[in-house]
């Protein structure tokens, strides 16, 4: 069983004057983030702002200005900074002959999955889809699984390598509500017992303003960041999100979920 390490608060990751442009077009300019483990960071913003470009340059997918830097804050050593990654969506064709226990071992080991299954392997793999309560999928094939199946297995796949931090680009899109509540307990449950720092790109502002820690308002910048109190009572928030439209943001209780409504 894997041994409990719960956040520290020592270690963080710190953007520092990160910038994106793809030829005239600049996408991101200037943004500086400063995170902790332990800590569940919500992305929000209109479409376009740069959300995912944000996530694609911490993966190292685009070319970018600034650096992105690990610090263990505690005596400032610099390490290797470890990432697990959820996208949005993931391309599957039916009928590919690859079951759950195959995709999860072929990041893991470096001997084909055709061979013999490792004990240890088999162990850690089981502990990983535990935790997302997708035990039962691992020998399911993983083109024939729901949208809800697959981003548990996705995400049992990116904590296996024990990451210092995690990057969910809106991960919940297309799932049901009873998958949302997993997602969300599940959140909780990895803020609480892995020493990881998570960053969810989310256009869910309920959920950001029940569960986030800390916010971060993007629009090519960072217009406004801090607690959820703090981002949403700004006039940042309110120039994004309801001036120039006749509709509101009404927060529903938890049971019923916030919605934009007339």
């Amino acid at each position: 069983m894997r041994k409990i390490i719960a956040p520290c608060g020592f270690h963080c990751i710190k953007v520092n004057h990160l910038s994106v442009s793809f030829g005239e077009q600049i996408v991101l300019r200037d943004v500086n983030l400063h995170i902790h483990c332990g800590s569940l960071n919500a992305v929000i913003g209109r479409n376009g702002a740069g959300k995912s470009t944000l996530v694609r340059a911490m993966l190292g997918d685009v070319s970018h200005g600034g650096d992105i830097e690990f610090r263990d804050t505690k005596n400032g050593r610099m390490q290797r900074l470890k990432i697990g990654y959820v996208p949005q969506s993931v391309n599957i064709e039916k009928n590919t002959p690859v079951s759950v226990y195959d995709l999860l071992a072929s990041f893991e080991s470096r001997y084909p999955v055709f061979l013999p299954k490792s004990r240890g392997l088999q162990r850690r793999i089981r502990e990983a889809l535990r935790i997302f309560e997708a035990e039962e999928l691992l020998d399911r094939q993983v083109c024939n699984l729901s949208g809800g199946q697959l981003q548990r297995v996705l995400l049992s796949l990116a904590i296996m390598d024990e990451p210092n931090l995690l990057l969910l680009d809106e991960p919940v899109s297309g799932i049901d509500q009873n998958g949302m509540e997993l997602f969300y307990d599940t959140m909780n449950y990895l803020k609480k017992h892995y020493d990881l720092a998570i960053i969810l790109i989310s256009h869910d502002l309920d959920y950001v303003r029940r569960f986030a820690d800390h916010v971060v308002l993007l629009d090519q910048t960072v217009l406004k960041q801090g607690s959820v109190r703090e981002v949403f009572s700004s006039r940042e928030f309110e120039r994004v999100f309801m001036e120039g439209s006749q509709e509101r943001w009404h927060a529903k209780p938890a049971a019923e979920g916030g919605e934009w409504i007339d």
